[in-house]
């Protein structure tokens, strides 16, 4: 009881017994029956021809009878092998088991562009369900990055007028598979799907449950196999009849829950069109999906816009986004010491927040305090063998916290670095030592390097910097000062250079 004039009636039933087109054909039929009832009539029900019990024997003898081969040959035809798990960005981490925790988010569709759809799928000659289709694989595939995209959608299955009266669970589930890359066509992705979902109603009587036992794709507990996200279009029924002294109507319910990681479901109403994305609360926050249903509508106003135009082109971006995006992220101007060497800026770091990580490689991590005074020393090291302003000191290391603690101390000494791959053939390095004409190497122990006689060599994992001080080695540079000679690639003979750049 819900008051004096109004009444609820709730009626649970299982989804193994049932399924959405028989929920309208018992509403009907308890309509009629009350009726009846309250009118002492006999209720004018169409006779049944077979009961679900005969169709269920019926499809089990069929598919037995080789239509099951036949079916599952084409679904593996077009299937294939790809097992990938669509990974849209989530705002939680995959939970090891589905908790089926969902919420509801009602999409807004202005009448407009529910009109403007209905034109658009007309003048492509398909269908409001393949566009609508179309459109969400667009942006799970801008969300995701994923070519292969797979979408499930529950198929009434009722394709023989004997079932259309019966109650039962005759609802299947196919998988809608959209290939797309950046440069694919909106029209091109509507006509793929559109054919695939014309070819599929030969092949739809194949339950779901064998085609993945078929398949046989990794199983999770946290997750459902070959889709993650469904798409349910529905047409709404027929007002509901009047009954004597009552006015019915059908009432929304939320059940909190979700099957799947997210489902987009639509009605079309007739004169309009609803929307609703049901999303696992495991998975995504409410400001998440909000926005997510916001790109959908504006994925939508760009396909009406440009329907022939490439995926990666339709935008998706509300105006404030937009703005955002180009102006207000990209206001980074800022006042930077063009003539202040980067040394330096990293010295003054130091002051700032010297126990702030400046370095990581792999497990490895230099604060900037460290790596200053690692610095420090290789520069008075540098310094004591002559190296002062402008000098050329080559650098052959493999990349390493070590060589940037090499690049700094040869600026911190006023040096400018020749770096040099030690992964270059022999031949390469030797030219390029004699044409740069270096005396000094700093390098790596492990390393075998072609060096030329009177070329200094010191390594860097060598502990031989120990007793030199830890003190910034405050040599005088100025901005015309160099900082670096690099070569060429050379790719046509040998290496051109040097390319030199200032400390400005």
């Amino acid at each position: 009881m819900h008051g004096e004039a109004e009444q609820v009636l709730v009626v649970v039933l299982h989804h193994s017994i049932t399924d959405g087109w028989s929920m309208g054909v018992m509403v009907d039929d308890l309509l009629a029956l009350y009726k009846a009832a309250v009118e002492h009539t006999a209720a004018q029900l169409e006779p049944l021809p077979i009961q679900f019990r005969d169709y269920a024997a019926w499809q089990r003898q069929w598919l037995e009878a080789g239509e099951r081969e036949r079916q599952l040959g084409w679904w593996k035809e077009r299937l294939g092998e790809g097992r990938a798990l669509l990974e849209l960005p989530t705002d939680h981490a995959r939970p090891p088991v589905q908790s089926h925790r969902g919420a509801r988010f009602d999409v807004p569709l202005p009448a407009r562009l529910a009109a403007a759809l209905r034109a658009l799928a007309r003048s492509q000659d398909t269908t409001l369900f393949s566009l609508l289709l179309a459109s969400f694989q667009v942006l799970l595939h801008r969300y995701s990055g994923q070519a292969e995209v797979r979408v499930g959608v529950p198929m009434a299955n009722r394709n023989r007028r004997e079932s259309e009266r019966l109650i039962g669970l005759f609802i299947n589930t196919q998988v809608f598979q959209g290939v797309m890359h950046g440069h694919t066509r909106f029209s091109e992705l509507l006509q793929q799907l559109q054919q695939m979902g014309l070819e599929a109603q030969a092949y739809q009587d194949l339950p779901f449950e064998q085609l993945v036992e078929a398949l046989q794709p990794e199983r999770s507990l946290s997750h459902n196999p070959l889709f993650q996200v469904m798409y349910n279009h529905q047409a709404k029924g027929g007002a509901l009849a009047g009954l004597p002294g009552l006015a019915v109507e059908s009432l929304t319910w939320d059940s909190g829950t979700a099957q799947l990681d997210l489902t987009l479901e639509t009605c079309d109403e007739g004169d309009g069109l609803s929307a609703s994305l049901v999303y696992a609360t495991d998975l995504f926050e409410a400001a998440t999906i909000e926005r997510m249903a916001g790109h959908w509508l504006g994925l939508l106003e760009a396909i009406l816009a440009q329907p022939d135009a490439p995926i990666a082109e339709l935008s998706m971006l509300s105006p404030a986004e937009r703005e955002a995006q180009l102006h207000g992220w990209n206001a980074t101007a800022t006042d930077y010491p063009l003539t202040t060497p980067v040394h330096h800026l990293i010295e003054a770091q130091v002051l700032r927040n010297p126990d702030a990580p400046a370095l990581a490689f792999g497990a490895e991590t230099l604060s900037y305090a460290e790596l200053n005074r690692r610095a420090n020393r290789l520069a008075h090291a540098l310094i004591a063998r002559g190296v002062g302003p402008d000098s050329l000191v080559g650098i052959a290391v493999e990349r390493s916290i070590e060589m940037v603690v090499g690049l700094l101390a040869i600026l911190k000494a006023g040096g400018a670095y020749v770096p040099l791959d030690p992964e270059y053939p022999a031949e390469r390095l030797t030219y390029m030592l004699d044409d740069s004409a270096v005396k000094l190497l700093l390098s790596q122990s492990h390393l075998d390097l072609p060096l030329a006689a009177g070329v200094q060599r010191i390594d860097l994992d060598q502990a031989l910097l120990g007793d030199f001080p830890e003190t910034n080695p405050g040599v005088t540079l100025d901005a015309e000062n160099l900082a670096y000679v690099i070569y060429t690639s050379g790719s046509t003979g040998k290496p051109k250079g040097p390319v030199t750049a200032t400390l400005h």
